[in-house]
């Protein structure tokens, strides 16, 4: 539920620690397995130039602010810069400890002990490890997955090297996640899943928009219009309604994910603001999102099913405002295109790179969304004006 600090003194007998918790300036090493609150202010306030050592987990995890802003971009390399900044660069090392620890031992829990390994192999923790091992026992906890978190940490340590190609054959991306390396590449990916989304059809309607633009581009040279419009077309064909949420849950990769990364009794929560049952935030006035048990999960495979109504006059939820700014997106960027192929040539296809790759702009959800929306809107007008600003000289 939030930060945990853990303030730790060692020393040969009880009587030598004349308090439990950490000064200003008096840590002499820092284990720090989340990197945002080692940034914190409580924590720097500990350190001290040129005596804090510091051992920190380079994986950043996303606070709130990642739900909020849209745009968020996580910020690793910055607090490595100012950890670094603050203890000196020889005091300070950085780890990813959360991805070496999930890929060899297929749970991020042992992210920690991984951490408290890789600082006791790096001579921050002045006890044995037979000490630390034995601890581990007496905490009665997962004791042979928290030595072996612990036995990780220190080769990490010792030769990063040789524990990064143990990892090398888990390291593999799958050839659906790679980015495509052409534009043909680009389009048939885009094509099936469309195929997915809706029908073949549909997937059928974006590949002869995307061809008329490869057509006009060609005399042009370069392919950066069609790259545009493959991306970003598919994009706004896609957007993301129940029958598409209910479609992803559905798959048999979800389930084979949970039970890939989850053992034991668990029990499942959907959490979703349906636009006829939730309310709407005083505050923010957003929806609200409200908590649904395991049984959702049979009504989305239902509820996928049923897809084929998506658009028509039948879709339960095709009559909200944002399904409608949606639908008419669409039909916008399809008459956008029409107008901007018609005058394409040496002069405009700059522009019309950049007003295709707008809806790249429009994110997010609700209200998130609509301002999105509003701003690319602004935006393309801008552009749009440019590019008839010779004409309305020349008349």
């Amino acid at each position: 539920g939030g930060a945990v600090m853990c303030h730790v003194r060692i020393a040969a007998s009880p009587d030598a620690i004349l308090g439990t918790r950490i000064g200003d300036g008096e840590a002499d090493a820092v284990i720090a397995c989340d990197a945002v609150v080692a940034d914190g202010v409580e924590a720097r306030t500990k350190m001290r130039p040129g005596h804090t050592r510091v051992a920190v987990n380079s994986a950043v995890t996303p606070t709130a602010e990642f739900t909020a802003r849209r745009d968020f971009v996580m910020p690793g390399a910055a607090l490595e810069r100012d950890l670094t900044a603050l203890v000196g660069e020889a005091r300070a090392t950085f780890v990813p400890a959360t991805r070496l620890a999930t890929a060899l031992l297929g749970d991020a829990i042992a992210t920690n002990p991984f951490l408290l390994g890789y600082a006791y192999q790096r001579g921050l923790v002045p006890v044995s490890a037979h000490a630390i091992e034995r601890a581990i026992e007496l905490n009665g906890a997962s004791i042979d997955a928290n030595k072996q978190a612990f036995l990780w940490g220190r080769r990490a340590a010792h030769d990063p090297a040789r524990v990064e190609q143990a990892l090398a054959s888990a390291d593999v991306v799958p050839i659906e996640h790679a980015r495509p390396r052409t534009v043909d590449e680009l389009v048939e990916r885009r094509s099936a899943m469309l195929a997915d989304y809706q029908d073949a059809t549909y997937a059928e309607r974006y590949r002869k928009l995307v061809e008329r633009v490869r057509q006009a581009e060609r005399p042009l040279g370069g392919t950066r219009l069609t790259e545009a419009v493959a991306r970003n077309y598919a994009k706004l064909l896609a957007y993301k309604v129940e029958f598409e949420v209910a479609r992803l849950y559905s798959q048999p990769e979800f389930r084979q994910g949970l039970t890939a990364a989850f053992e034991g009794d668990y029990a499942l929560r959907f959490h979703f603001a349906p636009p006829l049952l939730a309310r709407r935030d005083p505050a923010t006035r957003r929806p609200r999102k409200i908590a649904f048990r395991g049984w959702m999960g049979t009504a989305l495979i239902g509820l996928a099913k049923l897809r084929f109504l998506r658009g028509t006059a039948l879709d339960p939820f095709g009559r909200t405002a944002e399904r409608r700014a949606e639908r008419q997106l669409i039909a916008d960027y399809e008459a956008t295109l029409e107008a901007l192929l018609g005058g394409l040539n040496a002069d405009t296809h700059s522009i019309a790179v950049e007003i295709a790759a707008l809806p790249d702009e429009i994110r997010g959800f609700g209200p998130v969304k609509a301002e999105a929306i509003a701003k690319a809107k602004a935006r393309e007008a801008e552009l749009l004006a440019r590019l008839r600003a010779p004409t309305a000289r020349a008349a």
